[in-house]
Protein backbone atom coordinates (compact mmCIF):
# COMPACT_ATOMS: atom_id res chain seq x y z
CA UNK A 1 0.00 0.00 0.00
CA UNK A 2 1.30 3.46 -0.90
CA UNK A 3 2.41 5.92 1.75
CA UNK A 4 0.48 9.19 1.80
CA UNK A 5 2.18 12.30 3.17
CA UNK A 6 0.04 15.40 3.74
CA UNK A 7 1.91 18.69 4.06
CA UNK A 8 -0.60 20.87 5.88
CA UNK A 9 -3.30 19.83 8.31
CA UNK A 10 -5.97 22.47 7.79
CA UNK A 11 -9.62 21.81 7.04
CA UNK A 12 -9.16 20.62 3.47
CA UNK A 13 -6.08 18.51 4.11
CA UNK A 14 -7.80 16.85 7.06
CA UNK A 15 -10.99 16.34 5.03
CA UNK A 16 -9.14 14.55 2.23
CA UNK A 17 -7.07 12.45 4.61
CA UNK A 18 -10.21 11.44 6.47
CA UNK A 19 -11.63 10.23 3.16
CA UNK A 20 -8.32 8.57 2.24
CA UNK A 21 -8.33 6.68 5.52
CA UNK A 22 -11.53 4.94 4.39
CA UNK A 23 -9.82 3.50 1.32
CA UNK A 24 -6.09 3.46 2.06
CA UNK A 25 -6.06 2.92 5.83
CA UNK A 26 -5.07 5.53 8.40
CA UNK A 27 -1.73 3.86 9.23
CA UNK A 28 -0.48 4.73 5.72
CA UNK A 29 -1.15 8.46 6.22
CA UNK A 30 1.34 10.94 7.70
CA UNK A 31 0.84 14.64 8.47
CA UNK A 32 3.33 17.48 8.71
CA UNK A 33 2.63 21.12 9.46
CA UNK A 34 4.47 24.31 10.38
CA UNK A 35 2.48 24.00 13.61
CA UNK A 36 3.68 20.62 14.90
CA UNK A 37 0.90 20.42 17.49
CA UNK A 38 -1.70 20.89 14.76
CA UNK A 39 -0.17 18.01 12.78
CA UNK A 40 -0.22 15.78 15.86
CA UNK A 41 -3.86 16.66 16.52
CA UNK A 42 -4.86 15.89 12.92
CA UNK A 43 -2.97 12.60 12.99
CA UNK A 44 -4.45 11.66 16.34
CA UNK A 45 -7.99 12.27 15.10
CA UNK A 46 -7.50 9.64 12.37
CA UNK A 47 -5.02 7.29 13.96
CA UNK A 48 -2.45 8.43 11.39
CA UNK A 49 1.26 9.17 11.77
CA UNK A 50 3.37 12.34 11.80
CA UNK A 51 6.37 13.31 9.68
CA UNK A 52 8.88 15.47 11.52
CA UNK A 53 9.43 17.77 8.54
CA UNK A 54 8.39 18.49 4.97
CA UNK A 55 11.69 16.97 3.85
CA UNK A 56 10.76 13.72 5.56
CA UNK A 57 7.39 13.87 3.81
CA UNK A 58 8.87 14.26 0.32
CA UNK A 59 11.58 11.69 1.04
CA UNK A 60 9.19 8.96 2.19
CA UNK A 61 5.81 9.72 0.60
CA UNK A 62 4.50 7.96 -2.48
CA UNK A 63 1.70 10.52 -2.77
CA UNK A 64 2.64 13.90 -1.27
CA UNK A 65 -0.37 16.17 -0.79
CA UNK A 66 0.40 19.89 -0.84
CA UNK A 67 -2.48 21.00 1.40
CA UNK A 68 -1.32 24.57 1.95
CA UNK A 69 -2.64 27.95 0.85
CA UNK A 70 -1.48 29.25 -2.56
CA UNK A 71 0.46 32.03 -0.83
CA UNK A 72 2.42 29.46 1.22
CA UNK A 73 3.09 27.01 -1.62
CA UNK A 74 6.23 28.75 -2.99
CA UNK A 75 7.94 28.40 0.40
CA UNK A 76 7.01 24.71 0.67
CA UNK A 77 8.12 23.91 -2.88
CA UNK A 78 11.45 25.69 -2.33
CA UNK A 79 11.97 23.63 0.82
CA UNK A 80 11.25 20.24 -0.73
CA UNK A 81 12.90 20.93 -4.11
CA UNK A 82 16.36 19.53 -3.21
CA UNK A 83 14.99 16.17 -2.02
CA UNK A 84 12.44 16.02 -4.84
CA UNK A 85 15.18 16.71 -7.38
CA UNK A 86 17.42 14.08 -5.81
CA UNK A 87 14.69 11.43 -6.03
CA UNK A 88 13.96 12.52 -9.61
CA UNK A 89 17.61 12.31 -10.70
CA UNK A 90 18.08 8.94 -9.02
CA UNK A 91 17.30 7.14 -12.24
CA UNK A 92 14.06 5.48 -11.15
CA UNK A 93 11.01 5.29 -13.38
CA UNK A 94 8.12 7.71 -12.96
CA UNK A 95 6.26 4.89 -11.28
CA UNK A 96 8.80 5.00 -8.45
CA UNK A 97 8.73 8.77 -7.99
CA UNK A 98 6.66 10.69 -5.46
CA UNK A 99 3.44 12.08 -6.91
CA UNK A 100 2.89 15.68 -5.87
CA UNK A 101 -0.82 16.31 -5.36
CA UNK A 102 -1.61 20.02 -5.20
CA UNK A 103 -4.91 21.64 -4.26
CA UNK A 104 -3.60 25.21 -4.38
CA UNK A 105 -5.97 27.42 -6.36
CA UNK A 106 -4.43 28.94 -9.46
CA UNK A 107 -1.17 26.98 -9.39
CA UNK A 108 -0.73 25.13 -12.68
CA UNK A 109 1.09 21.84 -13.02
CA UNK A 110 3.79 23.53 -15.10
CA UNK A 111 4.34 26.22 -12.49
CA UNK A 112 4.72 23.60 -9.73
CA UNK A 113 7.23 21.63 -11.80
CA UNK A 114 9.18 24.80 -12.55
CA UNK A 115 9.28 25.71 -8.85
CA UNK A 116 10.61 22.25 -7.94
CA UNK A 117 13.06 22.31 -10.83
CA UNK A 118 12.15 18.87 -12.14
CA UNK A 119 9.51 17.26 -14.33
CA UNK A 120 8.12 15.37 -11.37
CA UNK A 121 4.72 13.72 -11.77
CA UNK A 122 2.14 16.22 -10.52
CA UNK A 123 -1.59 15.91 -10.01
CA UNK A 124 -3.67 19.02 -9.56
CA UNK A 125 -6.96 18.63 -7.71
CA UNK A 126 -9.74 20.93 -6.59
CA UNK A 127 -11.80 19.43 -3.77
CA UNK A 128 -14.46 21.10 -1.67
CA UNK A 129 -15.31 20.99 2.02
CA UNK A 130 -18.12 18.36 1.83
CA UNK A 131 -15.20 15.94 1.40
CA UNK A 132 -15.07 16.02 5.20
CA UNK A 133 -18.22 13.86 5.28
CA UNK A 134 -17.43 11.85 2.14
CA UNK A 135 -19.70 13.99 -0.06
CA UNK A 136 -17.10 16.10 -1.82
CA UNK A 137 -16.65 17.01 -5.48
CA UNK A 138 -13.02 16.57 -6.52
CA UNK A 139 -11.78 17.68 -9.94
CA UNK A 140 -8.50 16.01 -10.98
CA UNK A 141 -5.93 16.74 -13.67
CA UNK A 142 -2.69 14.74 -13.97
CA UNK A 143 0.54 15.63 -15.75
CA UNK A 144 1.78 13.31 -18.52
CA UNK A 145 4.50 12.06 -16.15
CA UNK A 146 1.95 10.35 -13.88
CA UNK A 147 1.55 6.68 -14.88
CA UNK A 148 -2.03 5.63 -15.55
CA UNK A 149 -1.99 3.09 -12.73
CA UNK A 150 -0.86 5.74 -10.23
CA UNK A 151 -3.67 8.06 -11.33
CA UNK A 152 -6.15 5.23 -10.88
CA UNK A 153 -4.73 4.51 -7.42
CA UNK A 154 -5.06 8.16 -6.45
CA UNK A 155 -8.66 8.22 -7.68
CA UNK A 156 -9.37 5.26 -5.44
CA UNK A 157 -7.70 6.98 -2.48
CA UNK A 158 -9.70 10.16 -3.02
CA UNK A 159 -12.92 8.23 -3.63
CA UNK A 160 -13.41 7.96 0.12
CA UNK A 161 -13.89 11.73 0.20
CA UNK A 162 -16.48 11.99 -2.57
CA UNK A 163 -16.87 11.97 -6.35
CA UNK A 164 -13.63 12.23 -8.33
CA UNK A 165 -13.87 13.59 -11.86
CA UNK A 166 -11.00 13.85 -14.33
CA UNK A 167 -10.82 17.28 -15.93
CA UNK A 168 -8.60 18.94 -18.49
CA UNK A 169 -6.35 21.27 -16.52
CA UNK A 170 -7.45 24.32 -18.50
CA UNK A 171 -10.85 24.06 -16.76
CA UNK A 172 -9.46 23.80 -13.23
CA UNK A 173 -9.90 27.48 -12.35
CA UNK A 174 -13.52 27.29 -13.50
CA UNK A 175 -14.03 24.22 -11.29
CA UNK A 176 -12.52 26.21 -8.42
CA UNK A 177 -15.06 28.98 -8.91
CA UNK A 178 -17.99 26.55 -9.13
CA UNK A 179 -17.44 23.54 -6.89
CA UNK A 180 -14.49 24.77 -4.83
CA UNK A 181 -16.17 27.97 -3.68
CA UNK A 182 -19.72 26.81 -4.36
CA UNK A 183 -20.45 25.30 -0.92
CA UNK A 184 -20.19 28.77 0.63
CA UNK A 185 -22.75 30.06 -1.86
CA UNK A 186 -25.07 27.14 -1.06
CA UNK A 187 -24.68 27.71 2.71
CA UNK A 188 -25.62 31.35 2.20
CA UNK A 189 -28.70 30.30 0.23
CA UNK A 190 -29.74 27.81 2.93
CA UNK A 191 -29.33 30.50 5.58
CA UNK A 192 -31.40 32.93 3.49
CA UNK A 193 -34.13 30.32 2.92
CA UNK A 194 -34.30 29.71 6.67
CA UNK A 195 -34.43 33.43 7.37
CA UNK A 196 -37.31 33.68 4.93
CA UNK A 197 -39.12 30.95 6.83
CA UNK A 198 -38.58 32.82 10.09
CA UNK A 199 -39.82 36.03 8.44
CA UNK A 200 -42.99 34.12 7.50
CA UNK A 201 -43.47 32.92 11.08
CA UNK A 202 -41.73 29.54 11.36
CA UNK A 203 -39.66 28.79 14.49
CA UNK A 204 -35.93 29.06 13.74
CA UNK A 205 -35.17 25.34 14.20
CA UNK A 206 -38.07 24.32 11.95
CA UNK A 207 -37.10 26.87 9.30
CA UNK A 208 -33.53 25.62 9.14
CA UNK A 209 -34.59 21.97 9.02
CA UNK A 210 -37.02 22.64 6.18
CA UNK A 211 -34.45 24.71 4.27
CA UNK A 212 -31.76 22.02 4.54
CA UNK A 213 -34.06 19.20 3.44
CA UNK A 214 -35.45 21.31 0.59
CA UNK A 215 -31.95 21.84 -0.81
CA UNK A 216 -30.97 18.18 -0.28
CA UNK A 217 -34.14 16.89 -1.90
CA UNK A 218 -33.98 19.29 -4.82
CA UNK A 219 -30.36 18.36 -5.59
CA UNK A 220 -31.28 14.68 -5.42
CA UNK A 221 -34.16 15.26 -7.85
CA UNK A 222 -31.77 16.76 -10.42
CA UNK A 223 -29.29 13.92 -9.99
CA UNK A 224 -31.72 11.01 -9.90
CA UNK A 225 -34.25 12.10 -12.52
CA UNK A 226 -31.72 13.44 -15.02
CA UNK A 227 -34.15 16.26 -15.79
CA UNK A 228 -32.93 19.80 -16.45
CA UNK A 229 -33.33 22.08 -13.40
CA UNK A 230 -35.53 24.38 -15.47
CA UNK A 231 -37.94 21.52 -16.22
CA UNK A 232 -38.11 20.58 -12.54
CA UNK A 233 -38.70 24.23 -11.66
CA UNK A 234 -41.63 24.38 -14.07
CA UNK A 235 -43.13 21.27 -12.43
CA UNK A 236 -43.44 23.23 -9.17
CA UNK A 237 -44.70 26.44 -10.75
CA UNK A 238 -48.49 26.72 -11.07
CA UNK A 239 -50.19 29.65 -12.85
CA UNK A 240 -50.62 32.60 -10.48
CA UNK A 241 -49.47 30.43 -7.56
CA UNK A 242 -47.09 30.84 -4.64
CA UNK A 243 -43.97 29.61 -6.46
CA UNK A 244 -44.23 32.00 -9.40
CA UNK A 245 -44.70 34.83 -6.93
CA UNK A 246 -41.45 33.84 -5.22
CA UNK A 247 -39.61 33.34 -8.52
CA UNK A 248 -40.70 36.79 -9.64
CA UNK A 249 -39.16 38.23 -6.48
CA UNK A 250 -35.89 36.35 -7.14
CA UNK A 251 -35.75 37.56 -10.73
CA UNK A 252 -36.43 41.09 -9.52
CA UNK A 253 -33.31 40.80 -7.39
CA UNK A 254 -31.23 39.46 -10.30
CA UNK A 255 -30.79 36.15 -8.49
CA UNK A 256 -29.44 34.11 -11.38
CA UNK A 257 -27.20 36.88 -12.62
CA UNK A 258 -25.80 37.42 -9.14
CA UNK A 259 -24.98 33.71 -8.71
CA UNK A 260 -23.27 33.66 -12.11
CA UNK A 261 -21.21 36.69 -11.09
CA UNK A 262 -20.24 35.00 -7.82
CA UNK A 263 -18.84 31.97 -9.67
CA UNK A 264 -17.12 34.26 -12.17
CA UNK A 265 -15.53 36.31 -9.37
CA UNK A 266 -14.20 33.16 -7.69
CA UNK A 267 -12.90 31.87 -11.05
CA UNK A 268 -11.05 35.13 -11.73
CA UNK A 269 -9.57 35.15 -8.23
CA UNK A 270 -8.31 31.59 -8.73
CA UNK A 271 -6.42 32.73 -11.83
CA UNK A 272 -5.02 35.73 -9.95
CA UNK A 273 -3.68 33.45 -7.19
CA UNK A 274 -1.65 31.62 -9.82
Amino acid sequence: MSTIACIGSGNMGLALMKGASRTAGSTNIFFTDADAEKARAAAGSLGAGVNNSNLEAINNGDFVFLAVKPQVLPQVLAEIAPIAGKRFSGGGSHGDLPILVSMAAGWSIGKIQAAVGAKLPVVRIMPNTPALIGKGMIALAASPEVPAERTAELENILGGAGIVDRLDERYMDAATGLSGSGPAFVYLFIEALADGGVRAGLPRDKALRYAVQTVLGSAAMVEETGKHPGELKDMVTSPNGTTIAGLTALEGGAFRGTVIKAVEAAWRRSMELG
